[in-house]
C-alpha cells in the first residue's frame, strides 16, 4: 500500500465563518516517493509553496479552522480534480481529454517542471493513483467540505481562503487573489481583499494571471453563500533571498492572512445578518 499522510485538520473553534486550505505546502516525502525521483529531492520541493503552512499561525490563534496538506504536492496534488491525469505520468490514462494544467505538467500528479524538466523515473499505474487519492486527496477535500458544512450550518455563510505562494516575477503584484472571475465568491469579497492587503502596504491583483484553481471552483457556491477566495502570495515577500526559508517579512505575511481572515468573515457574517432580516 502506499503510504501519504492525511491532511492535519484544525476544526473551527471562533465566532467566524471562515476556514483556511493550505494545500501545497506539505513536506513529509516517504522513501518510496524519493526514490522514483529522477532528479533527487530538490526536483520534487521545487513544486511545494514553502511555509505557507506557517503563515496561518495568527489566524489559528484565533480559533479559526484550517485543512493542511502534509502530503507533498509532488505525490498528489490536492489542487487538482481527479481527472486532471497526464498520461505521461499514469499509465493508461491516454485518451482522455487534457486540462491546460495537465498539459503543461502540473496535473493531478505533477510530471514535470520548467527547471528539472521530467520528474520521474517511471510512470505509476491507475492503482497507484488510487491509492494516493484515498490517502491524501480524498481526505483532504473531504475535510474541506465537512467543515465547510459545520460552518454553514451555524452561521448561514462560509468563507474558504485557499492559500499559495507564486514564484517572484516581474509585473505581477505581491498579493493577487482568484474567485474564477467571480465564480466562486461574490465580487465584494475579493474586493474587499484587496483593501485590507493595500492597507498592510501590498500590491494586489485580481484573477491575473491566477484566477482560482480546483479548490475554490469545488468548494466555493455562493449562490448557497459559501465564499471561496484563492492567495497566492509573491514568495520574495516572506522568504529570505534564497527562498528556501523565513524571511524577515514573514511575521507581516502572517499578519495579513490573520487580517483577511477576520476582517473578511466579519464583513460576510454581517452580510448575511442584513440579508437575513
Amino acid at each position: 500500500m502506499t503510504f501519504l499522510p492525511a491532511p492535519t485538520v484544525h476544526p473551527s473553534r471562533s465566532d467566524l465563518p471562515v476556514l483556511l486550505s493550505v494545500p501545497h505546502a506539505g513536506r513529509d516525502y516517504p522513501q518510496w516517493l524519493l526514490n522514483m525521483a529522477a532528479k533527487g529531492k530538490a526536483s520534487l520541493t521545487s513544486l511545494e509553496d514553502p511555509f505557507v503552512d506557517r503563515l496561518v499561525w495568527r489566524a489559528l490563534r484565533h480559533g479559526i479552522g484550517a485543512v493542511i496538506a502534509t502530503a507533498p504536492r509532488a505525490a498528489i496534488d490536492c489542487n487538482r480534480a481527479e481527472h486532471e491525469i497526464d498520461p505521461a505520468v499514469v499509465e493508461g490514462s491516454s485518451g482522455r481529454p487534457l486540462s491546460v494544467r495537465a498539459r503543461g505538467g502540473l496535473g493531478i500528479v505533477p510530471g514535470r517542471t520548467p527547471r528539472h524538466g521530467f520528474l520521474w523515473r517511471t510512470s505509476i499505474h491507475a492503482e497507484q493513483l488510487e491509492q494516493r487519492l484515498d490517502a491524501a486527496h480524498r481526505p483532504y477535500h473531504e475535510a474541506v467540505e465537512r467543515e465547510l458544512a459545520a460552518i454553514h450550518s451555524r452561521f448561514g455563510c462560509a468563507l474558504l481562503l485557499d492559500c499559495h505562494s507564486m514564484p517572484p516575477a516581474t509585473g505581477i503584484p505581491s498579493i493577487v487573489f482568484g474567485d474564477l472571475h467571480g465564480h466562486s465568491a461574490a465580487s465584494w469579497i475579493g474586493a474587499e481583499a484587496r483593501a485590507i492587503a493595500a492597507r498592510h502596504g501590498f500590491s494586489t491583483g485580481s484573477n491575473e494571471p491566477f484566477a482560482g484553481g480546483h479548490i475554490v471552483e469545488r468548494h466555493g457556491q455562493p449562490k448557497r453563500n459559501i465564499h471561496a477566495l484563492q492567495v497566492e502570495i509573491d514568495r520574495s515577500a516572506y522568504l529570505d533571498p534564497t527562498l528556501t526559508a523565513p524571511g524577515p517579512g514573514f511575521d507581516r505575511l502572517a499578519r495579513l492572512i490573520e487580517a483577511l481572515a477576520l476582517e473578511l468573515a466579519t464583513g460576510l457574517g454581517g452580510a448575511f445578518a442584513t440579508a437575513a432580516e
